[in-house]
């Protein structure tokens, strides 16, 4: 892929676990604007390609270029202060705060310019935060937990951000507002790589897809293409 639009790009990623070798030559790209997925099953290498991107894995091999910058090997809050937001699957809130004061953690300016991320802009997102602003979020359900990091992250008013399984183990109307967070992102123009294995939450809101199996890129397309491909949904993301 070729193109002055594009905010991020991994180019022969490789990653390793100690002496387990687990990415192996991943390539990919992401546009402004865009959401992207990367898809496949638990194991696949898809939380390791995001951890390698951000920095928390050490990359082995190849090249992560963020806004025209090799940032490879960069320590992650290097890369975060040039505006890659990361969104873990395992959230780490401040629980002993409140939402409102776990906002005010995550308050960087924007650049450019741009109008920053108030939390009144982001209740109007997660109206579900906005009743709770007050309380402790050690308080709060696990999936208003991964609504308050997705919130928090968007307060540092980054240009791209990495999602990781942001639709796993929520409650329906938890993933219809996941969903339409990301795509209120799009709008704003900020560009979103999430990794996930739910085609649905996929179809929903990425406009192309990658499948990742064993550390490898085995598809790239459309995430409408992807539907229709059903031996490349058999071979690498059903169960």
């Amino acid at each position: 892929m070729s193109g002055g639009d594009i905010v991020l790009e991994a180019e022969g990623l490789r990653a390793a676990y100690g002496q387990a070798q687990i990415l192996f030559g991943v390539d990919l790209a992401l546009r402004r604007g865009e959401v992207v997925a990367l898809m496949g099953r638990n194991g696949a290498g898809k939380t390791t390609t995001l951890k390698a991107i951000m920095g928390l894995v050490p990359a082995t091999g190849g090249r992560v270029i963020f806004e025209g910058r090799d940032v490879t090997r960069w320590e992650p809050f290097r890369i975060a202060r040039l505006g890659l937001g990361y969104v873990p699957e395992e959230r780490r809130i401040f629980t002993d705060l409140t939402v409102f004061e776990n906002l005010g953690v995550g308050r960087r300016s924007p650049a450019g310019g741009r109008a920053p991320w108030t939390p009144e802009r982001l209740f109007s997102i997660f109206p579900n935060l906005a009743e709770m602003k007050n309380r402790r979020a050690s308080a709060m359900s696990g999936g208003e937990q991964q609504m308050l990091t997705i919130a928090r992250t968007l307060m540092g008013n980054p240009r791209a951000v990495l999602l990781d399984e942001p639709s796993e183990g929520l409650a329906p109307v938890i993933v219809e507002q996941m969903a339409d967070a990301v795509l209120r992102m799009k709008r704003e123009g900020i560009a979103v790589l999430l990794s996930e294995q739910n085609l649905n939450f996929a179809s929903a809101v990425s406009d192309r897809v990658y499948v990742i199996e064993k550390g490898s890129v085995r598809y790239e397309g459309k995430t409408e293409a992807l539907e229709a491909e059903r031996e490349v949904r058999e071979a690498y993301l059903t169960v």
